[in-house]
């Protein structure tokens, strides 16, 4: 019989397998997944007043004076997903050093663009009137996501409208990090595409590209060069515009590495051959302070 250890970490590998090979629900892997040393400090807070607006945080243990706030918006074509398979993505967060968000937020069909970035907008905001009383400092808020997540960070943080609406400086946003995102992807040829923003009447108006300014946050850029769901030029192309225009940006391409591994890669258990947890936090907190 195989130690326990052992036996644990084979059960992992098959539920990541399975998630690559399939992109079946994350519960499996939440569930079994080795936590990071943190806490679930809320959960289930309201941000709006629909069952999809709600939000759980976790903290670092220990820590000493305020922590910087991260908001963290998970990936699912816009169609998809839920906060509670996303816990060890807060964990793993809180156990860098942030007080993290982990915010559910409406989808389709409920909703198309730009419904979930007014719902990522008013997560912002709790973020910013709440973190506090969880030894959080609303003055330094980073924004993070993966897939879709990171185009609703990387938006939130570049076209300032939507936390203008929301009642929140858009300044107070440091950084954003997007992790296989989608950030120039007009003209919609995709469904997904098609069926979240093909309603709008500009497209070109959707897209991150076109909100970037000297005055943009810094940002944190990855993708992994075997990524086949969104393509790794999204990263290139938001990257070196980005840095034409001044803005600090960290480019990062994780050879052999596909669209769901990135996102793996943030657990405990398979960091290891693929370093975007430790360099995407440095970055933002090297940026929060």
């Amino acid at each position: 019989m195989l130690p326990f250890a052992v036996t644990k970490r084979l059960t992992l590998a098959a539920a990541a397998a399975a998630l690559t090979a399939a992109c079946s629900p994350l519960s499996m892997f939440a569930t079994l997944s080795p936590k990071d040393p943190s806490s679930m400090v809320a959960r289930g807070q309201p941000y709006g007043a629909g069952p999809r607006q709600r939000l759980d945080v976790y903290a670092p243990r220990g820590a000493q004076g305020a922590a910087p706030v991260a908001v963290f918006f998970y990936g699912g074509s816009w169609d998809s997903g839920r906060r509670q398979d996303y816990g060890w993505v807060g964990r793993a967060l809180a156990s860098r050093g942030f007080v993290t968000v982990v915010a559910d937020y409406r989808i389709y069909p409920e909703i198309r663009y730009p419904g979930f970035l007014e719902d990522g907008a008013q997560a912002v905001k709790w973020a910013r009137d709440h973190a506090g009383q969880y030894g959080g400092d609303p003055s330094r808020i980073v924004l993070a996501g993966h897939s879709a997540g990171a185009y609703n960070a990387v938006m939130l943080g570049l076209d300032g409208r939507y936390l203008k609406a929301a009642g929140v400086d858009p300044r107070t946003v440091k950084a954003v990090a997007g992790v296989a995102g989608p950030y120039d992807f007009v003209p919609f040829d995709d469904p997904i595409a098609k069926r979240i923003f093909g309603k709008t009447d500009d497209p070109p108006a959707t897209q991150p590209m076109a909100y970037v300014t000297k005055d943009s946050p810094a940002a944190f850029l990855a993708t992994g060069d075997a990524d086949t769901v969104v393509y790794p030029r999204n990263t290139t192309a938001l990257a070196k515009k980005l840095r034409e225009a001044g803005v600090p940006v960290e480019e990062r391409h994780y050879p052999g590495v596909g669209h769901v591994r990135i996102l793996l890669a943030l657990s405990r258990p398979l960091r290891g051959e693929v370093p975007v947890l430790d360099e995407m936090t440095d970055f933002l907190r090297d940026h929060a302070d």
